[in-house]
């Protein structure tokens, strides 16, 4: 069963496991959301829920925008986004989804925005090598170096690195374990790093992928196949 909710970035911190290993996590306020509107087959071609999430005055929201949300009894809310889910036509219009909707050991996937910094130059952008600073060098130290041919072709290629607008894009961190859930302060806590600023506006849904767990990876759980498969490798140790 998919499942899906919108939030806020808190910050990041550490937790403990069972086995004294530290755990970086980042803490989000999920929900409560409420849904404001299903798409169906018949009507639309696909199916999926809109949910909405955080109080705001009426007055900040045009008339069409409160319509829409009063169509289907929900109060003033200021985000308002469509998950596409597998379960969509089990899910009521007007019913609340909290953060205890996912559990500990859930895969999620996060999407937000990046950190904004502007337009940037080579340098801090792509992490280009500057210029000796020193023998007459100057005054191109931190500029982009030769991309290209000086008559054919003329021009620098699609692709190549350059100055320009850095961050602020949306990002999507897949595959996340659900490490902690408290339902009484709407909290959701992630393994790992996720896009995006504190305060900032993230959306979590059920994961995309289907992978073992990071501690996994890599790790056989039967030694005597391992060793039956490289019996010198196994002999040695």
């Amino acid at each position: 069963m998919q499942k899906a909710i919108i939030g806020k970035k808190v910050g990041m911190t550490q937790i403990f496991d069972e086995l004294g290993r530290v755990i970086p996590v980042t803490v989000i306020e999920a929900g409560p959301c409420v849904v404001a509107q299903k798409k169906t087959m018949e009507n639309d071609g696909y199916v999926s829920v809109q949910l909405a999430f955080g109080d705001v005055v009426e007055r900040k929201l045009s008339k069409p925008e409160l319509g829409h949300l009063k169509k289907a009894g929900v109060t003033a809310k200021k985000h308002l986004k469509e998950f596409k889910l597998n379960n969509a036509d089990e899910i009521e219009i007007g019913s609340e989804i909290k953060a205890d909707a996912f559990g500990v050991g859930d895969r999620v996937d996060v999407t937000g925005t990046s950190k904004g910094h502007g337009f940037q130059g080579v340098v801090k952008r792509w992490n280009a090598q500057r210029t000796p600073m020193t023998h007459g060098g100057g005054p191109v130290h931190r500029h982009a170096g030769s991309m290209g041919s000086s008559s054919d072709p003329s021009r620098i290629f699609k692709g190549k690195i350059g100055a320009g607008q850095m961050g602020n894009e949306q990002i999507t961190v897949q595959n996340l374990d659900v490490v902690k859930i408290d339902s009484e302060l709407n909290m959701i806590v992630v393994r790992g790093a996720i896009p995006g600023p504190k305060g900032g506006l993230v959306y979590i849904k059920s994961t995309v992928k289907n992978v073992k767990a990071h501690g996994d990876a890599g790790v056989s759980k039967n030694p005597q196949k391992a060793s039956a498969r490289n019996p010198q490798k196994a002999s040695r140790g």
